[in-house]
């Protein structure tokens, strides 16, 4: 795995090194429109897919009175769209380096347009669970191309800032999802989550032929393992059902511990079939590059306090403070916006000061938001000096996480294997999406008791404890700067 592994000697990374300098001195001023144009088709592609996992939470209320759904059905409604999108990646990504990246991305924005639409139409609670399984199917697919598909359009000296615009839209969509389901229930339906997904859908796929070029991986070879597919993907889905059902089946209930020993009974099975198959599932040997495997096990702590913090954040407003939907939706965009606007800045000193420095300091002001909430909020209402402070914390750590988390998984990867790479991340980080909800939630519910400001009391500790213990991680473990060779 030549200059990608320790095993490459300094003088042969030097020179690697100096030879992409040079390369992207000549390429630097060759980004033209049309590469930008595919980082926003990209991006946009990437907002739907997030927002649509929060976007229904405020359209439980309206599914409830227009289909009867009972909370089990509109659980169903949440976590099957979750656990599709993260059951098919590591698939998803072998078949867009394989077949090419372009070419999945566009399949995987087609099956989530009819999911979308097949979601808004529904007349049943079942054909809805039906409905957002397929647009969770079509979200796993485009996920890892939508990435990989767009990194070759750029030098390697202006990655960083390409993923932290593009890993921007994860951030934001996780937050604006409920404000705006807030704004297009009110203003027409809760159909209107789902219908608004067809014409922006549309227009992405008019976009990309002309301004994405079809990449891949020369040197793939067809054929799976036709025993690790189904293993990895079966046991990933069984692992998330058991963590996203968990609360509602009770965490120690014979159908949580057989979904959970059953799924990574599989992902062990999967493992085994990786090491030994000539074509596997899952590469093992990205886990042989540090910077791929620490950014990996980083953002799984991070996410599973981010995600949850998100969801406690509304609960504040709406559960504890008595504020209408609407109003609580707008209460949480203050923290994404601003994750949304550092993001290009941070990707551009993330070369100069470290991969590593940027996610333990993320972590670090992250872990603050939690921190600030458990001492300041009381019964009575008071926003400005309690969430917005809060928010500004974490939109800081987002901003310095998210997308410094994908630069530094991809940053040794070879480029053929982006999508792979990207599809492993992406797994691992769906697995700490559901971990977090479910530990939140859990946490919550047995601290009750307590009385409900107590209760969240508990939460926001959980929460700054992981944000704390992801940024120790990250210190020990992840790697630091790469030492650019001199000029002269």
């Amino acid at each position: 795995m030549s200059g990608s592994t320790p095993s490459v000697t300094l003088m042969g990374r030097d020179q690697i090194e100096r030879d992409q300098i040079e390369q992207d001195e000549v390429e630097g001023d060759a980004i033209d429109r049309r590469a930008w144009i595919a980082l926003a088709v990209s991006t946009l592609a990437a907002l739907l897919t997030t927002i649509d996992i929060s976007i229904v939470n405020v359209a439980f209320p309206s599914m409830r009175r227009d289909l009867g759904a009972t909370e089990a059905g509109l659980s169903w409604v949440l976590s099957g769209y979750s656990i599709a999108s993260g059951a098919f990646l590591l698939l998803a990504g072998r078949l867009a380096d394989q077949k090419g990246r372009r070419r999945l991305f566009m399949i995987g924005v087609a099956v989530f347009m009819v999911g979308s639409l097949l979601s808004g139409l529904a007349p049943t609670t079942g054909l809805l669970i039906s409905a957002r399984l397929f647009q969770g199917l079509g979200a796993s697919i485009l996920g890892p191309a939508s990435l990989a598909m767009i990194l070759p359009e750029f030098p390697a000296s202006r990655r960083s800032l390409v993923i932290a615009v593009w890993g921007a839209s994860a951030a934001l969509g996780a937050a604006v999802g409920p404000t705006m389901g807030a704004l297009l229930i009110d203003a027409l339906s809760w159909r209107w989550i789902f219908f608004v997904n067809v014409p922006v859908g549309c227009l992405i796929l008019a976009t990309t032929p002309r301004y994405v070029r079809e990449s891949l991986d020369p040197e793939a070879r067809g054929g799976f393992d036709l025993v690790g597919v189904p293993a990895g993907t079966f046991g990933v889905a069984l692992v998330l059902l058991a963590v996203v059902q968990g609360d509602q089946w009770g965490y120690t209930s014979g159908a949580t511990l057989a979904s959970a020993v059953s799924g990574l009974s599989l992902v062990v099975l999967l493992l085994v079939r990786s090491a030994r198959h000539p074509n596997p599932l899952l590469d093992l040997s990205l886990f042989r590059i540090r910077s791929f495997w620490s950014a990996g096990v980083g953002q799984m702590f991070f996410i599973t306090g981010f995600i949850a913090s998100i969801l406690f954040h509304t609960l504040t407003l709406q559960e504890l403070w008595g504020w209408p939907v609407l109003s609580a939706g707008f209460g949480v965009v203050v923290g994404p916006a601003l994750s949304a606007i550092l993001g290009g800045p941070v990707g551009v000193i993330v070369d100069r000061v470290g991969h590593r420095n940027i996610v333990v300091f993320g972590a670090l002001m992250a872990s603050v938001n939690g921190i600030w909430l458990r001492s300041t909020v009381g019964m009575e209402s008071s926003w400005a000096t309690t969430i917005l402070p809060a928010h500004l914390f974490l939109g800081v750590g987002v901003a310095c996480s998210f997308a410094t988390y994908a630069s530094l998984g991809l940053r040794d990867v070879p480029p053929a294997r982006f999508a792979t790479a990207g599809a492993t991340l992406r797994t691992l980080g769906s697995i700490g999406f559901a971990s977090g909800v479910a530990i939140a939630i859990a946490v919550f519910s047995g601290a009750r008791h307590l009385g409900p400001l107590a209760a969240y009391q508990r939460v926001w500790t959980i929460l700054s404890a992981t944000f704390l213990v992801g940024a120790a991680f990250c210190a020990v473990a992840c790697p630091g700067r790469v030492r650019q060779p001199t000029r002269g």
